[in-house]
């Protein structure tokens, strides 16, 4: 059970097709996890340290936090703060539609800074979030959304010139989902060099700069949300673990 003094809220906002949460009160750790969407999120209050990607930051209130898809991160708290932060989601089809509405081109971006210490463009997230929690009108919703993805396109991601990285990045995906679709198999590195196209060892060094877990450890932590969806359905955890291509139960209580 969670201490009493952490909650958090997640809020659907089915006009813009993205979610806003917030966390307040929280002294948990957090262990190296990644998501499937974009974050754009900023520190309330608390002090946390921050691995992303093989780099590391120390947050405090006011820093802006952003994590592409697919982009691994941990954090822990500092001298015991306690960490007040507030986000929104967003799936890279709203993004890459929002993004051609801006620029008029079609992509996906990809943010160049995790941490941006003291950020102006929190006043702009905190407005977008206050829109998704109090139902203002659409209008007004979708101005703050639109005028937060114009500055953080701006001023936080990558040029949209990147033929070269763009097809690294396929090939990555095209890993990744593979090893979605074939989870519960026993899966060689030899099939995704094939499916690739290039040898083991580009693989691996390709599949974790760009994931920032090896392939096997993204496996199993697909497996890991896999396996909690089926333990949520009250299916038991020896069948949960069996069914997500665990080998016993042992194995994935070790991962979990």
């Amino acid at each position: 059970m969670l201490p009493e003094q952490e909650q958090r809220h997640v809020y659907y906002d089915s006009d813009l097709q993205i979610e806003a949460y917030n966390l307040t009160g929280i002294v948990q750790k957090f262990p190296n996890h990644f998501h499937k969407y974009y974050v754009i999120g900023f520190v309330e209050g608390g002090k946390r340290h921050l691995w992303c990607m093989n780099e590391e930051y120390d947050t405090s209130a006011g820093d802006l936090i952003l994590f592409n898809p697919m982009d691994c991160h941990y954090c822990a708290p500092v001298n015991g703060e306690i960490l007040d932060y507030r986000a929104v989601n967003i799936d890279e089809a709203v993004m890459k539609k929002a993004v051609r509405e801006l620029t008029g081109k079609e992509y996906l971006p990809k943010f160049t800074s995790h941490v941006v210490y003291q950020s102006d463009i929190t006043a702009a997230l905190d407005s977008l979030y206050c829109g998704i929690v109090e139902h203002a009108p659409k209008l007004s919703k979708e101005e703050a959304f639109y005028f937060l993805l114009e500055q953080v396109l701006r001023e936080h991601c990558e040029p949209t010139d990147r033929e070269q990285e763009a097809e690294k990045e396929d090939k990555v995906s095209l890993v990744c989902q593979y090893l979605e679709d074939h989870f519960s198999e026993n899966i060689a590195l030899d099939d995704l060099a094939d499916l690739a196209q290039i040898s083991k060892s580009h693989l691996l060094l390709l599949f974790t700069k760009h994931v920032g877990v090896s392939p096997y450890r993204y496996l199993q932590s697909y497996r890991i949300e896999k396996t909690k969806r089926l333990l949520e359905q009250g299916i038991l955890p020896a069948d949960a673990a069996f069914i997500a291509g665990f080998t016993d139960q042992s194995h994935f209580t070790r991962f979990f």
